[in-house]
This record gives structure tokens, sequence and C-alpha cells, in this order.
């Protein structure tokens, strides 16, 4: 048996139509939101300048271990000089002597040698301090920004949520006025095609925006006024009123 319903309420699938195709662009625009894009890319850009202070924190670390060992290698130094410098006080032996005296001369040569490496490498710690600052002050910045960016994106998704709130409220209420199975075909051909009503206006279906042929036109035409008909193009419920142009 086909479906009937009083056109009042075929009219009514137009504003239950209208309130889904609004939910359904609130839903895109809340995917699609231009600061929870901002809030990605800083994001991206804190994941990159995350491991830059990684690696920037273990540059520092192998510098500070490369002056321990110097330092220590200069420790080393410094008490073989002493020694030598003790035993040559105490010595005797003009052979032994001699022979302290060069080791004595080798090793300034090699602590002068290691002073050089020494501060060399304290100002590539500087460096890498200074590097490591920089990273983390700019890591704080970009906290900050992120911080703003998230709670632009969360205000614009609230204000979102508040219009979905209201249409959905909207919608409960036309729904609750729309017959039973008119309101399960309408949702029938919504979730398989996309669209659920579709006004005719001038000859055309609002939702494919094709012209009727002559033949589907006079099918309409010929049609009772509380007959429930489908567009031939969108397969959601065509409605008609008085801007049909029957």
């Amino acid at each position: 048996m086909a479906l009937t319903a009083a056109p009042e309420d075929q009219a009514l699938l137009l504003d239950l139509q209208a309130l889904d195709t609004k939910l359904a662009q609130l839903a895109h625009r809340a995917s699609t939101l231009p600061e929870a894009g901002v809030v990605t890319e800083l994001t991206a850009g804190r994941e990159a300048l995350q491991r830059r202070l990684v690696e920037q924190r273990g540059a520092v670390e192998d510098a500070r271990l490369e002056l321990r060992r110097t330092e220590s290698d200069v420790e080393v130094v410094d008490a073989r000089i002493m020694r030598d410098r003790d035993r040559l006080q105490s010595s005797s032996s003009v052979k032994d002597i001699q022979a302290f005296e060069q080791e004595l001369a080798a090793l300034a040569v090699r602590k002068s040698d290691l002073e050089d490496i020494e501060l060399a490498v304290m100002e590539t710690v500087e460096a890498r301090d200074a590097e490591l600052a920089a990273t983390r002050a700019e890591l704080a910045e970009l906290d900050e920004r992120i911080a703003a960016a998230i709670a632009a994106r969360d205000a614009a998704l609230e204000v979102l949520a508040a219009d979905r709130r209201h249409a959905e409220a909207n919608r409960a209420t036309v729904a609750g006025k729309v017959p039973a199975d008119l309101l399960a075909l309408y949702e029938k051909q919504r979730a398989r095609y996309g669209v659920g009503a579709s006004l005719l206006r001038a000859g055309v279906s609002s939702a494919s925006g094709v012209a009727l042929n002559s033949t589907d036109l006079g099918a309409v035409r010929a049609a009772a006024p509380d007959a429930v008909l489908l567009c031939p193009d969108s397969n959601a419920v065509l409605v008609r009123t008085a801007e049909s142009g029957l």
C-alpha cells in the first residue's frame, strides 16, 4: 500500500532536511576548524622543537663529558709534574736529574696542549649551553602560543556545540510532528542517499538540481496531494508546495 501523508506533514520534512543539513554543516565545520588547524600546526612544530632540544641536551652532555675528560687529563699531568719536581729536588744523580728535566719539559708541552684543548671544549660547552637555552626559550614561547590556540579552538568548538544543541532541539520538535511512517521513510532515504526530502520548485528537484522530465512531471501532477512521492533522481521524498509549478 502506497504511503500517504497530509501535504502539511510532508512539508515538515523540508524543515527537517534543513536542520539535518545544518547539523551536517556544523559537524563539517567542527572537523575543519581553522583554529584546530593552527593547533595541529603548532603542535607539530613543538614536536620538532622538542626533538631539537633532546639533540642539544645530548650535545651539551657530550661536550661536558669531553671537558671532564680533558680536566682529568690535566690533573694527571699536574700530578706527574709535582711528582717529578719532588723527585728532582731530592735526587743527587745527574743522570736522573737530566731524565726528570726532560720529562718535565715534555709534561709542560703536554699540559699546554691539554689546556688549549680544555679552552676549546669550554667554548664548545658555552656555545651549546647558549643554543640549548635559546631552544628552551623558543619552546616556552611556543607553548604560550599553543595554549592560546587551544583556547581559541575550544571557544570556537563551544559556539558550534551550542548551535548543534539548538539545531538538535529544533529537529526533535519538528520530528515529533511528523507521522511515524513518513518519518521512517525520510530517515531511511536520508541514510541511504544522503538526502531525505527534496522541494520540487518550478519543476526542479532541489536535492538533485535536475528538472523533472515531462513523464515524471506528468506523474507528479497526476498524483493525489497526499501521495508520498520520491524524487526520480535523488530518491528523496519529493515535497510539493505552491512553488512546485504544477
